[in-house]
Parts: C-alpha cells; sequence; structure tokens
C-alpha cells in the first residue's frame, strides 16, 4: 500500500523572506566569485576548484563539460548548497550565501534550487505524484494544493496517465520525467541537473534534453546541466569547460 503523505506532519516553514532577493540583481541568478576548494590537510590540500568565477543570468541552459576529476561534481555541490567552498563569494537568487546557519541554507536550498540526479533518487514507496509534490511537503504547503501542483507537472512532462504508479512500475525515461516534475514543482530560480542522461539509452537521453529545452524555452527555466557527453551539451545556450578545476573555456565570453 503506497503511503498517504498527506497525513506526514511537514517541518517548520522553509520559506526565504521575498526581501531577501535584491532588485538590483533580478537579472542574475547565480554570481561566482574567485570560488576555491580543497581538500585534505592544511599542509597538504587537494585543490578541487581554483578561482572559479562566473554568472549565470535568468532563462540560461548551461552545460558544465569536463573530464572526470576536473571539478564539475564539486562545482554542482557547491551551487546546490550541499558544499562549502574554502573561498570566493557566492551570490544566489540575490542573496549572499554564508553558510553561517544550516537552517537557513536548508532554507533557500528548498525554495531556490530544483534538483536533477542521474540516479532519479525517487521513493521507491510513493507514487508518482507524491514524488513530485515532496518538496512542496517540506514548505508546508496543504495536500490538496500539493497534488494538485504536482498533477500539473506530471501534465507538462508528458505523464499523466502515470500519476498513480510507483517507481517501479515506471521505464529509466518515466522515472526522469517524473525527477524533471519533481524539480519544477516548486518554481525554482535554478535547476541543477547532474548527469541527468547518464542513466538512460542514447534515444531517451535526447528526448530529456529536449524536455529541459523546451522547458527552458516555453517556462523560462535557468538550467545548469553537469554532463559528458558533448553532442547532447550542443543542445544548450552555453557550454562551461572545466579542467583542473578552473574555466578554461566558456561559450557566453566567445
Amino acid at each position: 500500500m503506497v503511503p498517504d503523505i498527506g497525513l506526514i506532519r511537514p517541518p517548520l516553514d522553509v520559506s526565504v523572506p521575498r526581501q531577501a532577493f535584491s532588485r538590483a540583481e533580478r537579472n542574475s541568478v547565480l554570481r561566482l566569485s574567485n570560488i576555491h576548494k580543497a581538500y585534505g590537510s592544511r599542509e597538504r590540500p587537494v585543490s578541487v576548484l581554483a578561482d572559479v568565477s562566473l554568472t549565470v543570468d535568468d532563462g540560461e541552459f548551461c552545460a558544465v563539460l569536463g573530464p572526470s576529476g576536473s571539478g564539475k561534481s564539486t562545482l554542482l555541490n557547491i551551487v546546490g548548497l550541499l558544499d562549502r567552498p574554502c573561498a570566493g563569494e557566492m551570490v544566489l537568487g540575490g542573496t549572499t550565501i554564508s553558510h553561517d546557519s544550516a537552517q537557513t541554507t536548508a532554507r533557500l536550498r528548498n525554495r531556490l534550487l530544483g534538483f536533477v540526479f542521474q540516479s532519479f533518487q525517487l521513493l521507491p514507496r510513493l507514487n508518482a505524484w507524491q514524488n513530485i509534490a515532496m518538496p512542496l511537503m517540506y514548505r508546508g504547503v496543504p495536500r490538496g494544493e500539493r497534488k494538485g501542483r504536482a498533477l500539473e507537472m506530471l501534465e507538462r512532462v508528458g505523464l499523466s496517465e502515470r500519476a498513480d504508479h510507483l517507481p517501479s512500475q515506471l521505464s529509466g525515461g518515466q522515472c526522469q520525467r517524473v525527477a524533471i516534475a519533481r524539480a519544477l514543482v516548486g518554481e525554482p530560480r535554478l535547476i541543477l541537473a547532474d548527469e541527468p542522461t547518464g542513466s538512460l539509452d542514447s534515444a531517451t537521453a535526447g528526448e530529456m534534453i529536449d524536455l529541459l529545452g523546451a522547458l527552458n524555452r516555453e517556462l523560462g527555466m535557468t538550467i545548469v546541466m553537469v554532463t559528458h557527453d558533448r553532442d547532447l551539451a550542443q543542445a544548450c545556450g552555453r557550454r562551461i569547460e572545466l579542467l583542473d578545476g578552473r574555466v578554461v573555456a566558456d561559450s557566453a565570453a566567445a
């Protein structure tokens, strides 16, 4: 039996005050300035990101490319507020990120960001619409509204008829559509997609990129996607390449 997530008591409100968003920054979703990240000891640090600076504006569809070990995943984790830099400044949605409070960071993550993962990260005991509604539950949105918005997102990604299906009853491509709908449902400022086609065959991968492109064009969604596939990256309006933790190419600067 699928659990009724309407019975789960949501945690404290995780909204972000509207005044946090600077009018001067409204066209810039993300700004990174001189970001550094290293692991290991102070005596023997291993540099992963070095002096990374870039800006992502509203409505951009960016691909982040680079070989294994280039810093792509670390960069995405920092932007996703899952890790913090050793130095540098990050401004997300007009708010300078300080990491002083885990609660504030969680609020910003829930309000500003949507995530799409290679492995989908769907809860196996929840059906499609319930998985999509999860970010809204953590905001304290009433159950009826959660379901309505989740069903709207399912229609947007072409899966209306699969609303009550469990992840085990869906194909890989359908699971990724559900994951994309979940990322969209909270109306985030920025969607972060980490190798979203990595678990899909080439035909389905192309369909996912087409879907992301359509959402970018039709809804104006801002998307930053990490991918190793240069052919798929050509569908993105902007391509940023990392090598040894540094930005070595950016089509926006061409």
